[in-house]
């Protein structure tokens, strides 16, 4: 399978323009990155709760300062009794070759919450040199 070159894309009609625009303000609705994350608890803006999707064994072994660890698999009304209706999630597993975060945030949504997934997981936290909760 040949793949097209960005000009044969542009040609067959990838739009550049307002399906474009929309398709990035979606994207950046529903992710968000380790560094933007970082910066809004460091701005002390938490008005979100940061969730830890991997298994409990792996949050204990290290996870994001501040995370709660409820794994994709528990997720179910039950286990967000304690959090408002418009609380804000923010999910993250281990990284881009993860889908547990994704698993999360489908359910979230499904249950009525807001949520964004925090791209790149801990592996990116981890190589941006932010703080992490070490087992000991």
């Amino acid at each position: 399978m040949q793949m097209q070159s960005i000009n044969e894309a542009e040609a067959a009609g990838v739009d550049t323009g307002w399906e474009a625009q929309e398709f990035f303000e979606s994207k950046l609705r529903y992710e968000t990155d380790p560094a933007d994350v970082y910066a809004d608890i460091e701005k002390d803006k938490t008005g979100f709760v940061l969730l830890d999707a991997r298994s409990w064994a792996a949050y204990r072994e290290k996870h994001v300062v501040g995370a709660i660890s409820m794994p994709h698999s528990s997720i179910d009304r039950t286990r967000l009794e304690p959090y408002p209706a418009d609380t804000l999630f923010v999910v993250y597993c281990w990284g881009p070759g993860c889908n547990g975060s994704s698993k999360a945030a489908l359910k979230l949504a499904r249950l009525g919450y807001r949520v964004k997934e925090m791209i790149g997981g801990i592996e990116y936290w981890e190589r941006e040199g932010l703080p992490l909760a070490m087992s000991e």
